[in-house]
């Protein structure tokens, strides 16, 4: 079964059976050196460095499958209120997480 991941409070024409709890997903990334050279050239020429957009993106899908994995072993058929927050856990390094309330519909 496909795992129901929203932003809202609610899943529209369900109602909610039980809260199983919080769920999440994290992933620590990195820049490569490679990313990095990229990224210079295109701070020189200015816009978007498309090599950290991508990378990010990535970590944002990993976290976010990583959360739904915890949530499947718990029962659950959705995650509401999914919300991602990133931080510097190191110089060049950041984790992205994913989290939200696992919950069960009728």
């Amino acid at each position: 079964m496909h795992m129901i991941t929203t932003t809202t409070d609610f899943v529209p024409n369900k109602k909610i059976r039980e809260l199983l709890g919080i769920v999440r997903g994290n992933t620590i990334r990195s820049r490569g050196v490679g990313g990095d050279i990229v990224a210079g050239i295109q701070k020189v020429f200015g816009g978007e460095i498309s090599a950290y957009v991508v990378s990010m993106n990535e970590a944002r899908e990993e976290a976010l499958r990583k959360m739904e994995e915890e949530a499947q072993k718990l029962g659950a058929d959705a995650v509401l209120n999914v919300r991602f927050t990133t931080g510097e856990v190191m110089p060049y390094a950041a984790e992205i997480l994913a989290y939200g309330t696992a919950v069960k519909l009728g």
